[in-house]
């Protein structure tokens, strides 16, 4: 199942402070650094309570839960236990965007009780593939379903895909949807790679909206463009990019690679190069 396919709605994390009080970073360094559990989606679904725990051995401190793959077959409390036990935080989780338009109120209820900050929206129905005002229309279902959350003490935010950069009608429908969501309601999530292979420029986009990009996937893409790669063997410059976020170390960063041969191992060497970067 890829994961832009929603089809649950259930997470789990476990009770802790808010993303904004869990510590600092070193000057110019990463001290948090979180895996976007795709990453490593097959070993999750063999056995995610040792993925885990893998993944926590190898330095990682944070984790984006999939409540769209129904945290891989456990419960909310399964997976909450396993977070405690590991001593991994889960500041937020990419959900479908049909959660909007249903029972919103338990999904805030949920996200509170388990200590998320973020429920994140990473890519929206076909209808949006052709259609400008489809982007208007999801547009205002986040300003309403963000208000609704910011009650709630939770941020609704939206993750970019490489189609999000694709002009329809001479409009990059990102563009116009980032024009459209109201900033008091609605954050980003900015993904450099998908951005780049979208032919979007992450740097300019940060400039842009700076205040607005509070959370992070950390790529590397290829030379031609057309997919990720290991962090630091492709052309993405993510020293100079960290070093341009304003406030980053409490600002929730992600290591995402989409398609690596060895999950786990690839896991390692990213974490490994994110860790040795000072900016």
């Amino acid at each position: 199942m890829d994961r832009r396919t929603f089809v649950q709605t259930i997470g789990a994390s476990f009770a802790a402070a808010p993303f904004h009080a869990l510590g600092a970073a070193s000057a110019g360094r990463l001290d948090r650094i979180g895996l976007e559990l795709y990453s490593v989606r097959a070993a999750m679904r063999r056995d995610p309570e040792r993925t885990l725990a893998a993944v926590r051995a190898i330095g990682y401190t944070d984790v984006e839960l999939l409540w769209s793959f129904g945290n891989f077959g456990r419960t909310a409390v399964q997976v909450r236990d396993t977070l405690r036990a590991e001593g991994l935080r889960a500041p937020s989780a990419h959900i479908a965007p049909s959660l909007l338009l249903g029972d919103w109120t338990k999904a805030l209820e949920d996200a509170k009780l388990i200590g998320q900050d973020y429920l994140i929206v990473p890519s929206l129905p076909e209808e949006t593939q052709h259609s400008l005002d489809a982007w208007r229309k999801w547009a205002d279902h986040f300003n309403t379903a963000g208000a609704a959350a910011r009650k709630a003490g939770i941020w609704l935010a939206f993750h970019n895909e490489p189609d999000h950069f694709k002009p329809i009608d001479g409009v990059v429908p990102y563009d116009l949807f980032v024009r459209n969501t109201d900033p008091s309601s609605v954050r980003l999530q900015l993904d450099v790679g998908n951005m780049t292979v979208g032919g979007g420029d992450p740097y300019a986009y940060l400039a842009n909206y700076r205040a607005r990009y509070t959370t992070f996937h950390l790529k590397d893409v290829v030379a031609d463009r057309t997919h990720d790669t290991d962090l630091g063997t492709g052309i993405f410059d993510l020293k100079k990019f960290l070093g341009g976020v304003k406030d980053v170390a409490n600002k929730p960063c992600f290591v995402e690679q989409e398609g690596p041969k060895d999950e786990l191992a690839a896991a390692k060497a990213n974490w490994t190069y994110v860790r040795s970067l000072e900016f």
